[in-house]
């Protein structure tokens, strides 16, 4: 395995409002797939299908009122990167009256970070857009 991939967005927005976008099955949908299923709790499910039809499975670790969520991620669809064989964490971090999103995750195989990277961060730009009360669309993907 090699470094986590780490990227950060700063969004203006409280840290409760950034949580609930984390934890809320419809509302992590708006912003990261076509549907998801969010048992934001320890052992809680995590899944979600994305717009290409790929779906995505892991489950809840850590859970952190307005602070922090860390999930197990693989895909279903996907054998190089198998249900719940990733880590990821999400932080929020309070600056003023902002939050800072830090998404770091691990346990990426090398030749997989490259794909993983481009999609977090276009869809941790759509979460900012949609935290601060806009509206991205439908998801096409990074490609879309």
């Amino acid at each position: 395995m090699s470094s986590p991939i780490v990227i950060e967005r700063l969004v203006k927005a409280p840290p409760e409002r950034v949580y609930s976008y984390l934890t809320e099955s419809e509302l992590w949908a708006k912003w990261h797939g076509f549907d998801a299923v969010i048992e934001a709790s320890p052992g809680g499910i995590f899944r979600m299908q994305m717009a290409n039809g790929l779906t995505a499975r892991g489950q809840f670790l850590v859970v952190e009122h307005n602070r922090r969520v860390v999930f197990t991620l693989g895909w279903v669809d996907h054998p190089g990167v198998p249900p719940g064989s990733t880590t990821v964490e999400i932080d929020l971090i309070t600056e003023g009256d902002h939050t800072r999103i830090r998404l770091t995750h691990r346990d990426l195989a090398l030749d997989e970070q490259p794909l993983h990277e481009t999609g977090w961060s276009h869809h941790l730009s759509r979460l900012v857009l949609t935290a601060e009360g806009g509206d991205p669309g439908p998801d096409q993907g990074p490609d879309g």
